[in-house]
């Protein structure tokens, strides 16, 4: 079979560096091909190092176009005259303005397919998509949803406790929980009751990666209560030193809570979560907490720093500020430079990193971290002290479920969280059915 370009179609021998822009400017036009593997001529060559040709296609996709193109170019291996090629399939961009990263929307950074060619575009073009609003970045309400089980009891809920009265027959519209096509979209995935979107804690034992301590998973779930639970779990961890040689005496933290509140806000709200979800790990020195994605398009260092915000995701963004998580007073991130500095930000085209250093004076009062919350709380017999490290590592377990893991009867279990109720430890937040544990003290 012999080849032929066309508007629709793009050949290619090998990857070069014009790559790139040939899908760019597919997805900023109406879609198309493109065969690796073929000569100019049409011939079909084939290609040799079939890993490493598809590895660096992935990189260009997640790391030189923006924003996020990965729903829109799907590359597949195909077979031709004994030769195997790669065909990558590129559909109409959801956001209609995509463009080279580092060149970002100028003239030499967005494109369009012409016939058989890259055509820049002018200023005027694309300033012209961006007065007429076309550029969208919230692509999770053009993201349809893959996770059939979908619905919103636990959202509703929440709302309902922030005095927002629920209208079941508009709250999808209201929410833009659907796509254009009346399918779910990935917004509502996120927010449903159950999915399978994670949201993982990983303790290391020391300062790399090399050994797992623990690992918890807080997604699977509504990803409001999934932030709260991650919530919950960073303020237990957030040990102190008293100091009772003044008066008042003074207590010295881990870490600043409010600073990791608002990085952790900030990397659920702003990640991209086409590439994969947010990720808190826990070192003996250290925290950070990574959200993928890299700045949005447009928005510069400077003005990431000075807290100038543009959500990726904005309509999470709002149902956040619904609930009163989120305020619109743009002080998140110089609250966390305040306290820690930019160097706090590890900025990649990617992905953002904020690394939270450990209080050194508390850490060496207390010794390695890694260990830190299965303490054991001298006010409470051997069964309270197990029940309660077992809801700070899993704040959503059940009654029935801790008697079964610590082999004590249910009665007894119910007696023992009762105590550890009336003496202000735990507290429930919401149903027996599908609330959580929130440990006080």
């Amino acid at each position: 079979m012999k080849y032929f370009e066309t508007e629709k179609v793009e050949l290619k021998e090998k990857i070069n560096d014009q790559l790139a822009k040939e899908i760019e400017a597919f997805l900023n036009t109406d879609g198309g091909v493109i065969y690796i593997g073929v000569a100019d001529d049409g011939q079909v060559v084939g290609i040799e190092q079939l890993d490493l040709t598809l590895r660096k296609i992935s990189d260009i996709i997640s790391d030189q176009i923006e924003p996020n193109a990965i729903e829109c170019v799907k590359p597949e291996v195909v077979f031709e005259d004994f030769k195997v090629l790669i065909k990558i399939n590129i559909t109409k961009g959801f956001a209609s303005l995509y463009c080279i990263k580092k060149y970002g929307f100028s003239a030499n950074g967005c494109h369009v397919r012409v016939g058989t060619t890259c055509k820049s575009m002018t200023l005027e073009m694309i300033k012209e998509r961006f007065e007429k609003g076309i550029v969208n970045y919230d692509l999770m309400i053009k993201t349809p949803s893959y996770y059939g089980d979908i619905s919103f009891s636990k959202l509703k809920m929440l709302l309902l406790e922030s005095g927002y009265h629920i209208e079941d027959e508009s709250f999808e519209k209201n929410f833009k929980l659907r796509t254009l096509d009346g399918n779910y979209n990935y917004l509502a995935e996120l927010l449903s009751d159950s999915n399978m979107i994670s949201l993982i804690f990983a303790k290391f034992k020391g300062l790399t990666k090399a050994t797992y301590s623990e690992r918890t998973d807080y997604g699977n779930q509504c990803f409001v209560l999934a932030y709260e639970k991650m919530k919950g779990r960073l303020e237990i961890e957030n040990i102190c030193k008293t100091i009772t040689s003044v008066r008042p005496r003074k207590d010295i933290f881990l870490y600043d809570f409010d600073a990791v509140n608002e990085a952790l806000i900030n990397a659920i709200v702003h990640n991209d979560y086409r590439i994969t979800s947010p990720l808190v790990s826990f070192f003996d020195d250290r925290l950070e907490i990574i959200s993928h994605g890299g700045l949005p398009a447009g928005l510069s260092k400077e003005e990431f720093f000075k807290g100038i915000s543009k959500p990726r995701n904005e309509q999470l963004s709002e149902i956040f500020k619904r609930l009163g998580i989120v305020e619109q007073t743009g002080h998140g991130i110089p609250t966390i430079i305040k306290k820690y500095g930019r160097e706090a930000f590890d900025i990649k085209d990617n992905y953002i990193n904020v690394i939270i250093p450990f209080n050194k004076e508390v850490l060496a009062n207390h010794g390695a971290i890694s260990g830190a919350i299965s303490g054991v709380d001298s006010g409470l017999n051997e069964n309270e002290n197990a029940i309660l490290n077992v809801i700070k590592t899993n704040p959503s377990i059940s009654a029935k479920d801790l008697s079964i893991s610590l082999s004590i009867p249910f009665r007894s279990v119910q007696r023992y969280i009762s105590n550890l109720k009336e003496k202000g430890i735990i507290e429930r937040v919401g149903s027996n059915k599908s609330g959580y544990w929130k440990v006080i003290k």
